[in-house]
């Protein structure tokens, strides 16, 4: 396979291309040139935000499927894929379950509506929006050769939004830390290297429409997550389990300051943690345990220095300190 991937040098996209190069696929990534590509991938350079003329370096050449990681305004997706659509097969689109109608009236499956989406659209202050906008352009270019990728929550080696390397460090620190209660709360997420096998396996198969990916509801709970960063970092931290009724009385900020918690119960939490998965199931996803991704998150991160890269697009989540130990306090 000859694969041509938008992006490719950070958390999904050089998730994908490193597992496309242990296939032995033909690689190329086209990105700005500001991270190294990863080593046996041919790069191209290029900026999607300087329009049509931010593509030159893909006017020609031909490729059996393209990956686009694009989260900004959807007309970079549009422009991209008019360009290639004559000259590659199929077109991966890396979506989100956001694009889903909120708040959820049931399970969510792809059926479920949608938010509007312009493809045409030069924005991406609305995130729903810009996913949907780019869904759209995808697939005005591909028809059903575009594959939706609706991902939910992404973890794994590479995250470059904070989340899972957050909780790594705080609970590295030690000492007693605010555990979002119930200890069984049920979390709906994806490793980032099963997306990508998943993705790079639906490409080979000629795959098309949208697929929700993430795992099945209750692969994991908010204790296993936690209690996983404790092992594999060797911490005396302790847990101090609070209920939900107590964070939010707190002003805690679900998501934002304790990252991944959602209270139970909520829109908030039934959108993220509450879709049918059985499509991609059925297509073949397989998700690996939550330690799995936790060692080798952790792995990553002390390779690193123990500092994770932040998008500078995205505000940094965490709980501050003297925050944490108020609440904590007896």
């Amino acid at each position: 396979m000859r694969l041509l991937i938008l992006g490719g040098t950070e958390f999904v996209g050089r998730a994908v291309a490193e597992a496309a190069l242990a296939r032995d696929w033909q690689v190329t990534v086209f990105h700005r040139g500001r991270h190294a590509a990863p080593e046996g991938a041919t790069a191209l350079h290029g900026d999607r935000g300087n329009g049509t003329a931010g593509l030159a370096a893909l006017a020609s050449g031909e490729w059996d499927a393209v990956v686009d990681t694009w989260s900004g305004a959807p007309v970079a997706v549009r422009d991209a894929a008019r360009l290639l659509a004559g000259r590659v097969a199929n077109y991966a689109y890396i979506s989100s379950g956001s694009v889903y109608a909120f708040p959820p009236t049931g399970p969510l499956t792809e059926r479920s509506p949608v938010v509007a989406g312009d493809p045409d659209a030069t924005s991406a202050e609305d995130y729903a929006a810009a996913k949907r906008g780019g869904e759209l352009a995808a697939v005005d270019a591909f028809g059903d050769r575009a594959l939706l990728v609706r991902a939910g929550l992404i973890l794994g080696p590479y995250e470059n939004i904070g989340r899972l390397p957050w909780w790594l460090g705080r609970i590295a620190r030690g000492g007693p830390v605010l555990a979002p209660g119930p200890r069984d709360l049920p979390l709906q997420y994806v490793d980032v290297r099963d997306l990508a096998e998943w993705t790079l396996d639906a490409l080979r198969d000629g795959l098309g429409g949208p697929y929700s990916l993430v795992s099945e509801p209750g692969h994991a709970t908010m204790g296993e997550l936690l209690e996983s960063c404790v092992t594999v970092t060797g911490s005396a931290a302790e847990l101090c389990w609070r209920s939900p009724e107590d964070i939010l009385a707190a002003g805690i900020e679900p998501w934002t300051e304790l990252p991944v918690w959602l209270p139970p119960g909520s829109d908030d939490h039934n959108a993220l943690f509450g879709v049918d998965v059985s499509k991609a199931l059925a297509a073949g996803l397989r998700c690996r345990p939550v330690h799995e991704t936790v060692t080798d998150t952790w792995a990553w991160l002390r390779a690193l220095g123990g500092s994770a890269p932040q998008r500078p697009d995205r505000p940094a989540p965490g709980l501050a300190p003297e925050k944490e130990a108020r609440v904590l306090a007896p």
